[in-house]
């Protein structure tokens, strides 16, 4: 990967993000060296196809219903233009911003996505390198294909997030908090809006679900309240015993079909000590709950298209829910975007960070082939 390198007359030393496009120029023309992954988002997608799996690709590509809601996601930004300004002080470009405290080298954030193992072989372990490295946080998923200490450890002084799907059972949920809390990851991110798992065509014309057969269960089996539970209900075995009993048993508390509410967030509260932000929010009045319930954050997002067929482009609702709650909350957005241009769009309409998924693990499953 060529490197970001720091800006040689930055006052700060901010990053020198143009020094990528200027190496890539640089190994092609004097080493006759090009770039492993295309450039062109447009053909980013096809090109993770021809390395992937029909179920690999078919799991991240995918979406639910008849994809409206990502070709809404895609309509939202092309929607919105932008008018360039000349002449002006834009030498120096620093991109450094400041969330929840932390100080951060871009607004741009990886965003938590299951079940890496079957997008390349360093799985979670790495992403979460590669997000040090590059100085952006790394937010793991609890559908992880790697323990929540195996990331910690690859992720070693990086900024980690811990994303959580919310089991039913309070005594797995806290230990899943005390084991995130304790291996440095700074921000919990619940995520709201797939208590159950949605009608995805592709995945269902393959009959696959990874989780089933225990890809993209470490996070459980790896827990010791969802070890202790198991063994209680099972004559004592072990995950490792019976990988189908255990990944229907991991299921059953992560994606049950009965959704949490509102109140229940005080059981949360009650055991994350840091900065607290839900995931899903599509709509201005449960984004002024969120404020209400003393969340710190929110992020904007119908989970890439991938939960509900026919919703609404994310980005569509951004600007009225930060005008609603933006000083109130910190906002932050994903779902559909593709290019640079979509992030400052984003955060043009009042998005204080833009989290990126698909095309990290489309570039991923392109490398080292």
């Amino acid at each position: 990967m060529p490197r970001i390198q720091e800006h040689p007359n930055h006052p700060d030393g901010g990053r020198k993000y143009g020094a990528f496009q200027t190496e890539i120029y640089k190994n092609g023309i004097l080493d006759n060296k090009l770039p492993t992954v295309t450039t062109d988002p447009n053909k980013l997608e096809e090109q993770a196809r021809h390395y992937l799996g029909a179920r690999s690709f078919n799991y991240v590509a995918g979406g639910a219903g008849e994809k409206a809601t990502m070709d809404a996601n895609r309509l939202a930004f092309r929607q919105w233009k932008m008018i360039p300004r000349m002449l002006r002080p834009t030498t120096h470009r620093d991109l450094r911003v400041e969330i929840f405290g932390q100080k951060l080298e871009s607004p741009l954030l990886i965003a938590p996505v299951g079940v890496q193992t079957i997008f390349h072989h360093d799985k979670e372990l790495g992403v979460a390198e590669i997000a040090r490295e590059t100085g952006l946080p790394y937010i793991l998923s609890t559908a992880s294909s790697s323990s929540i200490e195996e990331v910690a450890e690859a992720n070693g002084d990086g900024t980690r997030w811990y994303q959580l799907y919310w089991p039913q059972d309070h005594e797995i949920t806290k230990s899943l908090l005390r084991r995130a809390n304790s291996n440095g990851f700074k921000v919990l991110v619940i995520t709201l809006d797939t208590w159950a798992l949605a009608w995805r065509p592709a995945d269902l014309d393959n009959a696959y679900v990874p989780f089933a057969s225990g890809i993209g269960d470490q996070t459980g089996f790896s827990d010791p309240a969802f070890r202790a539970k198991f063994a209680k209900l099972y004559d004592n075995k072990t995950p490792e015993d019976d990988i189908f009993l255990a990944s229907r048993q991991w299921e059953a508390d992560v994606f049950s079909g009965a959704a949490h509410t509102w109140e229940d967030l005080d059981l949360i509260k009650a055991e994350w000590d840091g900065p607290i932000v839900l995931k899903g929010i599509q709509h201005v009045e449960d984004a002024k709950r969120a404020a209400e319930m003393g969340m710190h954050g929110i992020v904007v997002s119908n989970h890439g298209g991938r939960q509900l067929d026919g919703a609404i482009g994310s980005l569509e609702v951004l600007p009225e829910i930060v005008e609603a709650v933006g000083d109130k909350l910190t906002v932050l957005f994903d779902s559909g975007v593709r290019t640079g241009v979509d992030v400052i769009k984003a955060l043009c309409l009042g998005a204080k960070g833009v989290l990126i998924g698909r095309l990290v693990r489309f570039q991923s499953s392109c490398e080292d082939v």
